[in-house]
């Protein structure tokens, strides 16, 4: 596989890198150390391992540790975040009534968004160092006017990233322009005390350095084959829709101020033109295809971004990996995505379990939501039938096949011999290998007391048994009826069953979510019918009129009033983006956990004027602290198991009941949908079992936890910076002052203590 430009860095580049640095990052004016500006920045090459550097450090990781210190971005698993939305059970720390959090909590590393100890990989150690590159670019090159540019536009955009990861989070932080330490605020003159500005100086400041990144970067990189995963000037635009996006929604604009709406509805749809211009679009648009019942080519692209069709390419800023073993360069970068979400009987790991509430979400065929489609009416118990296509490519269940490249068990066979690996004793014809590979994943009981019980779960087919999960999040999977050539090596170097070295990239932002940013702008600004047009757009490359007489020809969309138009735009994004690293983002945006009631006892300036005053009224949605606790599917045996001895024996199997042919996704016809069903009623029921029998543990989002507090080591070392409202502040004791949603600079509270 090519080795692709951000998974490794040059031997000269490396060097500059590391010469010079030493354990105290403060006193350090260089990362380069003894090299000149003139050295670095003269030279194309090494001028550009300096920009890529960044990419490594910055970019939003699928794995733990991909990068040195990377933004903290959720990207689909089953994170705090993400385990605090209906795609994922269990209660979060953000959701967890028993542990509240606070500034020590945050101290962890998973939580500190602004300092850690580890100086030069903090995130302003990281803004030091982007400045140090646009100074050096600036000031001290040679460089043709070009390729100046070309490098200066990636440091904008990163400088820009790295303040947005830190203000969706926090509201205004320090904006620092200049090569100096970070956040030190200890310095004898204090010439480096920084007082925390106004949300919005810095979404302005974030959306200048985009304008600035726009203006210099290209629609579209020349080679694309060594510059593919490089930010574009559509990157930009589209990662300013997205700030100005966040600044018009309810959680920084409380009045539903309307010019904030205007702005986020101008700039994405002038990022969807540049997109245009560069060759980005919606992959398939229009083009559903011979397995449009399964969005067959929907899922491609998740695998290949451009589809295979290769007429626009969908990742809009990409993080890419490659398939490689460990190399003495360090050079090998792997996606464990697919390694996580298959079920240990083709892994060896234990697979994600997608919850009971987004299973029940989904749209129909007609694209009605489940009890509102004229034409289909939704069976609980046989939840698959007459879904959404994407459907079909975010979830596996019982009975479904989804096939990979290896043959496990004449792997496991010839390595392991009689042994069991991964806990998996090898029975006849079981494991499958993976051309044949089909999910059997219901439970069974010998106790019909536990059979019906929430808390209990049962023992589960094929060798799954300890991993208890019935549907498995499928969602960009490298499945090989979709691709012949996986991304990933099936074995890894002990000749384990693994899909662990995976390249297949992760799109932190693709034209899909664009498309919907603008939507949901053009809905709040009242232009109901380019909504509407957006959405349409994204539908249309998984149904198929053609196929589905049921479909009609908004695909199951309307044009409401303003409110429902929103709610409509919302509803789609939990679909196309599920398990993505989105949903909890909208959740706090949109305030969902409670509608933003209450926000007045903790300053009168939080509270909710527009939006009815309760954004979950006016959207008409379930406040998620009102719904409990997340469940997961669990498909049983109605059978009790008789056999004592061996308690492990299948019911249905020892019945004598032959399972039904496997659903293959890319023949998926009506009557073998309806066969697989007729086996579920027959012999299997349903119920919603919880993973967290904890029963003092009620999930409630608390009303300070929409913006986040600053951690101990933040106000530790930084000791000018005054604590968010609503958390404890450890410099100047008692709650914090700072206010993120004050536009008026003359109204925050600053330490003048510390003022220079």
């Amino acid at each position: 596989m090519k080795k692709i430009f951000i998974s490794t860095i040059t031997v000269i580049g490396y060097c500059l890198l590391i010469t010079g640095c030493s354990d105290e990052f403060l006193e350090e004016k260089k990362l380069y150390g003894k090299y000149s500006e003139a050295t670095v920045y003269n030279n194309y090459e090494t001028a550009q391992n300096r920009i890529d550097n960044f990419y490594y450090q910055l970019l939003p990781g699928q794995n733990e540790g991909d990068g040195i210190y990377q933004p903290i971005i959720s990207t689909g698993g089953a994170d705090d975040d993400n385990c605090s939305t209906e795609e994922y059970s269990g209660v979060s720390a953000w959701e967890d009534n028993t542990s509240l959090l606070d500034y020590m909590v945050l101290n962890d590393k998973k939580w500190d968004h602004i300092y850690v100890e580890f100086k030069e990989n903090s995130p302003y150690g990281q803004i030091r160092n982007i400045n140090d590159a646009i100074y050096g670019l600036e000031n001290h090159s040679t460089l043709k006017e070009n390729e100046r540019n070309e490098l200066l536009g990636q440091a904008y955009f990163m400088r820009a990233w790295r303040y947005y990861t830190m203000v969706r989070w926090h509201g205004g932080v320090p904006i620092i322009k200049e090569v100096e330490d970070a956040l030190f605020s200890h310095s004898k003159d204090g010439s480096l005390i920084h007082h925390r500005p106004t949300t919005k100086e810095c979404i302005d400041f974030i959306c200048e350095d985009l304008d600035k990144a726009a203006q210099m970067l290209p629609a579209k990189w020349e080679r694309q084959g060594t510059n593919w995963g490089r930010v574009t000037a559509g990157t930009a635009l589209a990662l300013k829709g997205r700030v100005l996006l966040l600044w018009a929604s309810p959680l920084f604009n409380r009045a539903d101020d309307a010019a904030r709406w205007q702005a986020a509805y101008e700039a994405n749809k002038a990022a969807l033109a540049k997109l245009d211009e560069g060759g980005f679009g919606l992959a398939y648009e229009g083009n559903p295809g011979a397995t449009a019942t399964s969005a067959a080519n929907w899922g491609k692209i998740f695998l290949n971004t451009q589809g295979t069709d290769g007429t626009v390419n969908e990742a809009v800023f990409v993080t890419l990996y490659n398939n490689l073993s460990k190399q003495e360069d360090n050079s090998e970068k792997n996606n464990g995505w697919e390694q996580r979400i298959r079920p240990k009987t083709a892994s060896g790991g234990g697979g994600l379990s997608a919850t009971s509430e987004i299973v029940d979400l989904f749209p129909m065929a007609d694209g009605k939501k489940p009890g509102a489609s004229e034409v289909y009416t939704y069976d609980r118990r046989t939840f698959f039938q007459n879904r959404d296509p994407r459907f079909y490519r975010t979830f596996a269940f019982p009975g479904v096949k989804w096939a990979y490249e290896g043959n496990t068990k004449d792997l496991l066979t010839a390595t392991k011999g009689d042994l069991v690996y991964p806990n998996i004793t090898l029975k006849d014809g079981y494991p499958y290998n993976g051309s044949d590979y089909v999910l059997w994943s219901y439970a069974w009981y010998a106790d019909g007391t536990k059979q019906t019980s929430e808390t209990s779960s049962g023992w589960y087919a094929d060798a799954l048994a300890d991993t208890r999960r019935t549907v498995y999040v499928r969602k960009r999977s490298d499945d090989t009826q979709l691709n012949n050539s996986p991304l990933y090596v099936y074995t890894d170097n002990n000749g384990n069953c693994s899909f662990s070295q995976s390249g297949a990239p992760y799109m932190e932002m693709r034209y899909a979510e664009v498309l919907l940013n603008f939507a949901e702008a053009a809905a709040a600004t009242d232009r109901g019918d380019e909504a509407l047009t957006a959405l349409k757009r994204i539908r249309s490359r998984v149904y198929d009129p053609a196929t589905n007489a049921n479909i009609d020809a908004n695909y199951g969309l309307v044009n409401g009033n303003r409110a429902q138009n929103i709610a409509q735009v919302l509803y789609e994004r939990q679909i196309e983006l599920a398990y993505e690293g989105k949903r909890f983002e909208d959740m706090r945006r949109w305030m969902l956990f409670d509608g933003g009631v209450g926000q007045e006892t903790l300053s009168p300036t939080w509270k909710v004027t527009g939006f009815g005053g309760n954004t979950c009224q006016y959207l008409g949605v379930t406040p998620a602290n009102s719904h409990g606790k997340n469940h997961i599917i669990e498909l049983y045996a109605t059978q009790l198991a008789t056999d004592a001895e061996n308690n492990g024996a299948d019911p249905i199997l020892a019945a004598g009941v032959d399972r039904p042919a496997p659903l293959n996704l890319m023949q998926r016809t009506e009557a073998a949908e309806q066969q697989l069903a007729d086996f579920y009623n027959a012999n299997l029921e349903r119920k919603d079992r919880l993973e967290d029998n904890n029963t003092d543990k009620v999930p409630t989002f608390q009303k300070n936890y929409y913006f986040l507090g600053l951690c101990y080591s933040a106000m530790y070392n930084a000791a000018a910076l005054v604590q968010t409202i609503g958390w404890e502040d450890y410099s100047h004791g008692g709650d914090g002052k700072y206010d993120p949603v004050e536009t008026d600079p003359a109204k925050i509270v600053v330490d003048t203590n510390y003022s220079k």
